[in-house]
């Protein structure tokens, strides 16, 4: 049965219930991306110069299958985005459970992240960190500023994947192992 159509437009309320509507608080507004569990990344490029840097991300995702992209995005800030920026290439690794001390050491400022961790020459140079889960080694196709962050989209050139690898997990600012249901 139809019905017939109405002058006025349907409006459908669709805030969550027990919604906030104060103005957005950054505080409030990390923590409830903190709410959106992560696997853990370690992106990695070479700078012109041969300089090795990476750093711990939990923002990549798949974009395409044909053509295969990737995307993460880095603080307009950091120091690493000269390389990121301007390198032909960098690596994504994507981080098992046994590799939280990797993690940790990849978002500590100040030291030598690369001393004492083992890794290969992936595709233009990247580094590509031993016993990831996975890694996919990327052509730096193209950015996109957005807000405080650049968007960064990657061709993935080769990837691989260790069977049975148990992801490393974020959520709510601690690391996690495969969660059961």
């Amino acid at each position: 049965m139809s019905q017939p159509p109405s002058s006025s437009p349907l409006v459908i309320d669709s805030s969550p219930v027990g919604a906030v509507s104060s103005p957005l608080d950054s505080q409030q507004f990390r923590a409830a991306l903190g709410m959106f569990a992560t696997g853990v990344t370690i992106v990695t490029a070479r700078g012109d110069d041969g300089t090795l840097v990476g750093l711990t991300a939990n923002s990549f995702n798949s974009v395409s299958l044909t053509p295969p992209l990737v995307l993460w995005s880095l603080a307009k800030r950091a120091g690493s985005m000269p390389v990121f920026s301007r390198g032909s290439h960098y690596a994504i690794n994507i981080l098992a459970a046994d590799q939280k001390d990797l993690a940790q050491r990849f978002a500590t400022r100040d030291i030598d992240r690369f001393a004492g961790v083992r890794w290969r020459e992936g595709c233009g140079g990247a580094p590509v960190l031993e016993g990831c889960a996975a890694v996919f080694e990327c052509a730096n196709r193209s950015q996109y500023e957005e807000g405080d962050h650049v968007i960064f989209v990657g061709e993935v050139e080769a990837c691989s994947r260790m069977e049975m690898a148990q992801p490393l997990i974020f959520h709510g600012g601690r690391y996690y192992t495969e969660l059961p249901i």
